[in-house]
């Protein structure tokens, strides 16, 4: 299983537009993501019910992980977009 360990960038958290930001982004990847509060359970990153679920503010650490074929590339991007609060996918 790949895994990346990240800090939220966004100053709101993984809300709102972050959120939805997130979730398109992580639909988009093509492989099967989840995320996690540190220590907690993992929820689908693709889904924005489970992501608001989480309550990941801003400077919290989330852990996103897939078992995917492809999975390093895609959560390394995932990871940039999370740590850096962008506004779209980087680049693959």
């Amino acid at each position: 299983m790949a895994e990346r360990t990240v800090i939220v960038g966004w100053p709101e958290g993984l809300h709102a537009r972050p959120a939805a930001i997130f979730v398109r982004a992580a639909g988009a990847v093509g492989v099967p993501v989840t995320i996690a509060k540190a220590g907690g359970s993992p929820v689908n990153a693709a889904s924005m019910l489970a992501l608001l679920g989480l309550g990941a503010a801003g400077g919290d650490e989330v852990v996103l992980a897939s078992e995917a074929d492809g999975a390093d590339a895609a959560l390394d991007r995932l990871a940039k977009l999370v740590a850096e609060g962008l506004d779209e996918l980087p680049p693959a």
